[in-house]
């Protein structure tokens, strides 16, 4: 990947970042002691599943459960980087970069990065429970005709004899061996059977046979190994040099080797997709793809500053946001949402609205009544004991206002938003905004789209935020009291 000692390095297509690197611990001497600490680290795993409370964005918090499987569907941005983040850093640019996945260097003798002061159990878990996807790499041995390999004394190559019988046995013995060391060292961490873990190939010169082959047959015997143990296996490597000779493998020899479930391309073309010329359309396609589509570069958001590579990710079905039903049916996603009043001899609320309204005041269980879309006096009494408890001097005339619409749509657990979220969360922020009433709209479809990000920015830039079109914890703040332009300190009707 990019280079771990800040200076970069070609592959042989010109287009791979170059190396990470690799750990000091033969896995027969560690089975025991990474055992144990496997089962400590089922202490930091989490849920962060709403319960309803009004918790604002937390970083950092520790993790209960089990931890989720890692990356999931997903289709957003990601970055990897040789040393594991700091916790205060992963906080700080969840809250500002674009980014919601990032590449950790967990296992392998290769890498240059051995010593990961940062990477424990806790903050694995801590990631997993603020949101972030984690893609877990092993650096390993490496191709006989990589140049840059081995880095160290007691570090070792991919084995090029093919053997008696042309199998490169010893390839596979290594790629067997290499594999039970990732899923153990996964375990360790916590990082769960079901997940992807990735084997970094770094660049190799394709046209040297034994090399490739070799090559070839340690990821075979990698893949199978992690499959066999309940993950799934994906491999890093350049676009012209592992990837394709992954590819011409699947399409020309199908049989010779058991291929990865999933593919992470290496091509710097600064296009932020899965394409590239040097494989075949269909393949790993949908839903098995990432590009590296930058090689190391420093970025700083919230200032703080980090050398990475630059990744786009499209896993599985992607981010999709799952049906909802309210209420046996109630709908409450609007493009406006006005206020509402006791009826008059000539006003009447909307039923629509109304019924919206007393079935989210039901799911908060302070209205009790029937969802019949009027506004009467059960109604109003609701309407004062969800103001009294958001801390809103009730009003005498059980009168309902945007402001009111907009804490109620977006009450509850509130984590960062942005490219790759979607579902619950996203659909409350995509009501509130349409309740804010600051001159455009959107479909609460729970996906956090293009039309999303947009709205969120002209929220931020009338309410004198900086438009990043990131959800976070200053901008859910601003959303939780209603806060609507030209009146954003108060609670403004």
């Amino acid at each position: 990947m990019q280079s771990r000692t800040r200076t970069s390095t070609r592959s042989t297509d010109d287009t791979e970042s170059t190396a990470s690197a690799g750990a000091d611990v033969r896995w027969r001497l560690a089975i025991l002691a990474t055992a144990l600490v496997a089962i400590a680290g089922l202490l930091f795993a989490v849920d962060p599943g709403d319960d309803g409370r009004d918790r604002a964005v937390t970083v950092g918090r520790k993790a209960t459960g089990t931890n989720p499987v890692t990356p999931g569907d997903f289709t957003g941005y990601g970055f990897d980087q040789c040393l594991t983040p700091t916790q205060a850093a992963m906080d700080t640019w969840l809250q500002h970069s674009p980014f919601l996945a990032v590449g950790i260097y967990i296992s392998g003798d290769s890498r240059a990065c051995r010593n990961q002061p940062n990477l424990t159990p806790q903050w694995v878990s801590t990631q997993l429970a603020n949101g972030w996807r984690l893609l877990p790499i092993i650096l390993g041995p490496q191709a006989s005709c990589q140049p840059r390999f081995p880095r160290y004394a007691d570090d070792f190559k991919i084995s090029p004899t093919p053997g008696a019988n042309g199998k490169y046995s010893q390839a596979r013995t290594q790629g067997q061996t290499n594999a039970n060391q990732s899923v153990i060292d996964a375990q360790a961490l916590g990082i769960v059977p079901g997940s992807t873990l990735w084997y970094d190939l770094e660049g190799f010169n394709l046209g040297n046979k034994n090399c490739r082959e070799s090559a070839l047959a340690f990821v075979s015997a990698w893949v199978s190994t992690v499959k066999a143990q309940g993950y799934v296996a994906g491999v890093y490597s350049s676009a012209g040099s592992g990837i394709k000779a992954l590819d011409d493998a699947r399409v020309n020899r199908p049989t010779a080797f058991t291929f990865p479930d999933r593919i992470w391309i290496a091509r710097w073309d600064g296009v932020a997709n899965t394409s590239t010329s040097y494989i075949r359309a269909d393949g790993w396609l949908p839903g098995n793809r990432m590009k590296q589509y930058r090689g190391g570069h420093d970025e700083v958001w919230g200032g703080v500053r980090i050398n990475i590579d630059s990744n786009w990710l499209d896993f599985g079905a992607g981010s999709v946001a799952k049906p909802e039903r309210h209420c046996g049916g109630v709908t409450i996603s609007f493009t406006d949402y006005p206020a509402l009043a006791r009826p008059t001899a000539t006003t009447r609320p909307a039923p629509k609205h109304v019924k919206a309204l007393q079935c989210l005041l039901q799911s908060q269980a302070i209205y009790t009544g029937a969802l019949d879309g009027v506004y009467d006096a059960d109604v109003m009494a609701a309407v004062r004991q969800w103001q009294k408890k958001r801390g809103i001097a009730p009003d005498a005339a059980g009168r309902w206002f945007k402001r009111d619409w907009m804490m109620l749509l977006n009450y509850g657990y509130r984590p960062v938003l942005k490219v790759g979220s979607a579902g619950l969360y996203v659909r409350r922020v995509q009501r509130s905004l349409n309740a804010a009433a600051v001159g455009s709209t959107v479909r609460a479809n729970g996906l956090y789209d293009a039309p999303t990000i947009a709205l969120v920015k002209r929220y931020q830039s009338r309410l004198g935020l900086a438009p990043s079109g990131i959800v976070n914890s200053e901008t859910w703040n601003k959303l939780a009291i209603g806060a609507r332009p030209g009146n954003a300190q108060a609670r403004a009707r």
